[in-house]
C-alpha cells in the first residue's frame, strides 16, 4: 500500500506540473494576443492619421504628385494586410518607407512647414509612432518568453502535445523619429503669403 500511495502522490504532483505549466502556457499566449491588439490599435491610429496628412501636403505640393500616390497605395496596402505579424511587418514596411519620402518632400515647402495642421498632424502622428513602438517591445517581449518556453526542455514536450507552436515577432522601422515643437508665433513665414490650402485639406485637418 506505501508503494501505491507514493505511486499515486507522483502522479498527482505531476498531473499538477502538467496542468500549472498547461495554465501558463494558455496565460503566455493570452497575453501575445492581447499585445497585439495594443500594436494594432496602434497601426490603425497611423492608417486614420495618413488621408488628412496627405490631403494637406497635397494643398501646398499638389504636383508631387507621385509622392502622394505612392503613401495613398502603401497604406491601402497595409490596411489590407490580415496575415500574422511578420507578413504585416512586410506589408507595413513600404508604408514607412512611403511616409519618410512624403516628409522629405515637405522639407522643400516653407510654407507647408509653417501650416498649423501640418504641424498638428506631423506631431500626433509621431506621438503615434512612439505609442507603436512601445506597443511593439511589449508584444515582441511576450513572444520571446513564450517562444523559450516552446524550445526548452521539458516544456516543449507539454508545448508539442497541446499544439503550442512558436509565436511571430514584430519588427518595423518608424516612419517619424522626432515630434516637431509647435510654435505658431514663429511658424509663419517672414515674407509672402502662404498659398491657401485646398478644400479636401480644410475637411481633411
Amino acid at each position: 500500500m506505501t508503494v501505491l500511495y507514493a505511486v499515486l502522490i507522483v502522479a498527482g504532483l505531476f498531473l499538477i506540473a502538467v496542468a500549472l505549466s498547461f495554465n501558463r502556457f494558455v496565460s503566455q499566449r493570452n497575453l501575445i494576443r492581447g499585445s497585439w491588439a495594443d500594436v494594432d490599435t496602434e497601426l490603425r491610429r497611423r492608417y486614420d492619421l495618413i488621408p488628412n496628412l496627405v490631403a494637406t501636403v497635397k494643398g501646398y505640393a499638389a504636383h508631387e504628385r507621385e509622392v502622394l500616390e505612392t503613401v495613398t497605395a502603401a497604406r491601402a496596402a497595409a490596411v489590407a494586410a490580415t496575415g500574422p505579424p511578420d507578413e504585416q511587418a512586410r506589408a507595413e514596411a513600404p508604408l514607412v518607407g512611403a511616409l519618410r519620402s512624403l516628409f522629405a518632400v515637405a522639407e522643400r515647402y516653407p510654407n507647408l512647414k509653417a501650416s498649423e495642421n501640418f504641424l498638428s498632424l506631423q506631431k500626433e502622428l509621431a506621438n503615434t509612432e512612439d505609442r507603436l513602438q512601445a506597443a511593439r517591445r511589449f508584444y515582441n517581449g511576450n513572444v520571446r518568453d513564450y517562444n523559450r518556453r516552446v524550445q526548452s526542455v521539458p516544456s516543449n514536450i507539454l508545448a508539442n502535445l497541446f499544439g503550442f507552436h512558436e509565436e511571430k515577432f514584430f519588427e518595423v522601422e518608424e516612419a517619424i523619429r522626432t515630434a516637431p515643437k509647435v510654435d505658431l508665433d514663429q511658424a509663419a513665414p517672414a515674407s509672402g503669403p502662404a498659398p491657401a490650402p485646398s478644400d479636401a485639406t480644410e475637411q481633411g485637418g
